[in-house]
């Protein structure tokens, strides 16, 4: 059996993205100007607050499934903040989506049943929302959009003695 040709712009588009994150062939690479590179906790942070952002450009339109994938994001890159910022961890130590929940619980920002319901929905509901067959509703974007953003406020309080949040700057 011979092996399926793909079509030319999907393979095209491809190596262009591959280069794209290898950053060849682009010369000077155009970052996002609001994502901090200072230090990891508050590239992690700054990017929580651009999810955040876009969940907000979004919010009344309908995008149930787009507003719950950027807040399943921002709650998790907002903990990560923490645990750069507060526990000495290192970005690859981040080696799936919930390690960040429990190194939060280690580090006392989080209590054991808290980190556990946390999980427990990244686990059961972010996965069936994102391969299962259901349809997201409104009721739980607008529930995700409330969790996000109360997670991200908690945890900005939390870092370094507090207010550490660009998110009014931008």
């Amino acid at each position: 059996m011979s092996e399926k040709s793909d079509p030319n712009n999907l393979t095209n588009a491809l190596a262009a993205a591959i280069d794209a994150f290898n950053e060849e062939g682009y010369g000077i690479p155009t970052y996002e100007a609001a994502i901090d590179p200072d230090t990891d906790w508050k590239t992690q942070l700054t990017k929580a607050c651009r999810l955040l952002a876009a969940v907000d450009q979004i919010d009344g339109q309908g995008y149930y499934t787009a507003t719950i994938e950027l807040c399943f994001g921002a709650t998790e890159r907002s903990i990560e903040a923490y645990v750069l910022a507060e526990g000495g961890d290192e970005p690859d130590d981040f080696h799936d989506h919930t390690y960040c929940y429990d190194r939060a619980t280690d580090l006392g920002l989080l209590s054991r049943s808290t980190t556990d319901d946390l999980r427990q929905l990244y686990d059961t509901n972010r996965t069936d929302s994102y391969y299962g067959g259901r349809r997201p509703t409104e009721q739980q974007a607008d529930t995700m959009r409330r969790l996000s953003r109360s997670t991200h406020e908690y945890v900005t309080n939390q870092i370094r003695g507090g207010s550490v949040c660009v998110c009014s700057s931008q």
